[in-house]
């Protein structure tokens, strides 16, 4: 215990500290937020912003995990997958910074980065690290076999996590501070079911880290924010969050543990496929967290009620996952 208390506490202690520096470099050398034009009217004025937060973010995490950790294979297996994923938004990061536009990297550049990590995934996953491949339904304790034609069904069931997971946490980092927190939560939740449940404690480790660095993290992007995570920091967390619900089997309880993510990348389906049929839009901006933007709540407010929505569904998503394995 003692260990993943230290690992999330050095964690924060990281970002809180090298943060100031790192914001000042930022600002020097103009690596700021291009904002997209058809974005709410309210966030022009945060253009400029320093963004590429994720690599704070992943430098507090690496340093108290590479040095504590036992290198078990499960939480390397995460490690890599979330250290990938950061390195793929590191990549759209300063592809929009350089081009000055709020667009990145091509579509297929990233769908291909986003295959190869899975199958990266499902390698350590399946072979160094023993997990069986199969989809376990807690709600009705019923497992799915996914092993047959030599694993390929898993396969594809781990990109389907990893990028589905990416997706909605990048969605959902469009106002100050809510997918760090968000994310701190459901991690928060991961914490308790690799170290209290099942006695991971390399998972544990880890998990404390991302917690710890998120938090750390919120002092300087809680609204108003000096400074954006940007995709290396959320590409990478969701990379977390996937690779932690692969290793610990909680792939479909996934969706209730990260409710508030689910809510926000089907928002922006309902958005799409509504406008695709009937071109109608059900909510005033997709994802929804701008709906109620441009209803006149404030940011504040919003962030507020998403954290608390986070928290309930991460509890309840717990409950379910220890009350499956009494």
């Amino acid at each position: 215990m003692g260990e993943v208390l230290i690992a999330g506490t050095t964690a924060l202690l990281i970002c809180i500290f090298l943060s100031p520096q790192f914001i000042a470099l930022l600002r020097a050398r103009e690596f700021g937020q291009n904002i997209r034009e058809e974005g709410p009217e309210g966030h022009h004025a945060k253009a400029g912003t320093p963004t590429m937060g994720g690599i704070i973010i992943f430098t507090a995490i690496s340093l108290p995990f590479l040095i504590l950790s036992s290198y078990d294979w499960r939480a390397v297996g995460v490690y890599g997958v979330a250290m990938a994923c950061a390195l793929l938004g590191f990549a759209d990061d300063y592809t929009k910074i350089i081009k000055r536009r709020s667009l990145g990297l091509r579509a297929r550049t990233k769908l291909g980065a986003t295959i190869l990590i899975a199958i990266a995934l499902w390698y350590v996953a399946t072979q160094q690290a023993g997990i069986a491949e199969t989809v376990r339904l807690r709600f009705v304790d019923f497992q799915i076999d996914l092993s047959f034609l030599g694993g390929v069904p898993f396969l594809i069931f781990i990109f389907l996590v990893l990028a589905g997971t990416t997706s909605a946490v990048n969605l959902t980092d469009g106002l100050d501070g809510l997918a760090a927190g968000c994310a701190a939560i459901v991690v928060l939740a991961y914490i308790g079911i690799t170290f209290i449940t099942t006695g991971q404690e390399d998972l544990a480790i880890l998990a404390a880290a991302l917690v710890g660095a998120c938090v750390g993290f919120l002092w300087f992007n809680a609204f108003p924010a000096t400074i954006f995570m940007g995709d290396t920091g959320s590409l990478g967390l969701g990379g977390a969050i996937a690779g932690l619900a692969i290793m610990t089997k909680t792939e479909v309880l996934l969706v209730l543990l990260g409710g508030i993510f689910v809510v926000e990348a089907l928002s922006v389906l309902i958005q799409v496929a509504s406008f695709q049929a009937f071109r109608k839009r059900v909510f005033l901006m997709a994802p929804i967290h701008h709906h109620f933007e441009l209803q006149a709540w404030s940011e504040t407010k919003i962030i507020l009620r998403f954290w608390i929505v986070a928290a309930i569904c991460s509890a309840i998503g717990f409950t379910l996952y220890q009350s499956s394995i009494t």
